[in-house]
């Protein structure tokens, strides 16, 4: 989401996608619990859980998760936490911007993961899980 609120084109594309596919979708954020904001954009039949992101020691602190909840694959816009943990970079989203292909890319990423085991796309790091 942008620093308004906004949501970022695709992502409900992508969450379909995804639930399609049996996957969980948690969200996380540095920010706190992210629940009213999921319910104000009506994706909530479309999230497992809500997290707190660690904001250092992501693989300790993400390893304290419940074993049912460990991520095994982060997309986040943090490279640090995707480098440490594996999965997808994707740039920022911080206005609206109806031009943002990022949630796609992430899209054809995982639908590659899935038809080979990796990704040869540069945003992608190796699942840590």
């Amino acid at each position: 989401m942008g620093v308004d609120g906004s949501l970022r084109p695709h992502v409900e594309e992508l969450f379909h996608y995804l639930t399609r596919k049996d996957h969980n979708i948690y969200i996380w954020s540095g920010n706190g619990i992210r629940t009213k904001d999921i319910e104000k954009h009506q994706l909530s039949n479309f999230v497992t859980g809500y997290f707190e992101k660690p904001v250092h020691d992501y693989w300790a602190n993400t390893s304290k998760l419940p074993t049912e909840d460990q991520p095994n694959m982060v997309i986040d816009d943090n490279l640090e936490i995707v480098a440490v943990l594996g999965g997808i970079w994707v740039n920022q989203y911080y206005f609206p911007n109806k031009a943002d292909i990022e949630m796609k890319a992430v899209k054809e990423i995982i639908a590659e993961i899935e038809l080979s085991g990796t990704s040869e796309d540069p945003r992608f790091r190796k699942l840590k899980f």
